[in-house]
């Protein structure tokens, strides 16, 4: 399998704060479920963190705000040094700096994997040839290029999570959020997986933040958060 390419954020990938949350609460509208209590934390550039916590625990609400997806009710989230609640366009700031990586994929079931990855580039400057190009490299670094033709239904589930994370990489994020990344799969392909998310954190110098009931992800990761009842408990680093 091919090295993967350097990051373009990958000289400025040092040690210092990528993400930062001051006293972070989501309460939903009935108001009768506080998903997050005051979460107070900060993820350094290139770190790579596990967040573990039961069904319900609030870790998924903690991974939609510290990517954009969902607002807090009260707190901040400041994503490399700025305060996400004064962002004028936050699905900017999710195209160009964040990928995601979700358990049931989102591949649409017309378009071949090369065309799948392509799809957070059709906004951008890029030729199509230059968009194929792209595409097709990152689909070899994930080990999915003698597929590239293929629709995904055609492809088996760790294929399909692949052609997903390549796609989630297609805009040279600065963070990549997955959420469940191997809840679908088996346990040998949920290896594979982790595998490749060690590959990314290392030759790319990717931020990484990553859901998981697994143990598997918490034995790779360099720092866990234990979430419950909406309150970070335990963080191991």
């Amino acid at each position: 399998m091919a090295t993967l390419a350097p990051s373009p954020h990958a000289a400025t990938a040092t040690r210092d704060e990528l993400l930062r949350t001051e006293n972070l609460s989501k309460t939903y509208p009935d108001g009768k479920v506080r998903a997050l209590v005051e979460v107070t934390l900060s993820i350094a550039r290139g770190e790579y963190v596990a967040i573990m916590g039961q069904s319900g625990s609030g870790k998924s609400t903690l991974l939609n705000l510290l990517g954009a997806l969902d607002r807090p009710t009260s707190g901040e989230v400041y994503f490399d040094g700025q305060p996400l609640s004064r962002a004028s366009r936050l699905d900017r700031l999710r195209a160009e700096k964040i990928g995601f990586v979700f358990q049931s994929f989102h591949l649409l079931p017309m378009l071949t994997a090369l065309e799948n990855v392509q799809i957070p580039l059709f906004e951008g400057s890029l030729s199509a040839s230059q968009r194929q190009q792209k595409a097709g490299q990152l689909l070899s670094d994930v080990g999915m290029g003698h597929r590239a033709g293929h629709l995904p239904n055609q492809l088996s589930v760790g294929e399909r999570q692949r052609v997903a994370i390549a796609r989630a990489l297609v805009n040279d994020p600065l963070l990549l959020l997955a959420d469940e990344p191997t809840g679908n799969l088996d346990s040998r392909t949920g290896r594979e997986i982790l595998d490749l998310f060690d590959r990314l954190h290392r030759e790319r110098q990717l931020t990484l933040v990553v859901i998981s009931h697994s143990t598997d992800v918490a034995e790779r990761a360099q720092r866990v958060l234990h979430v419950r009842d909406g309150r970070v408990e335990v963080d191991q680093q």
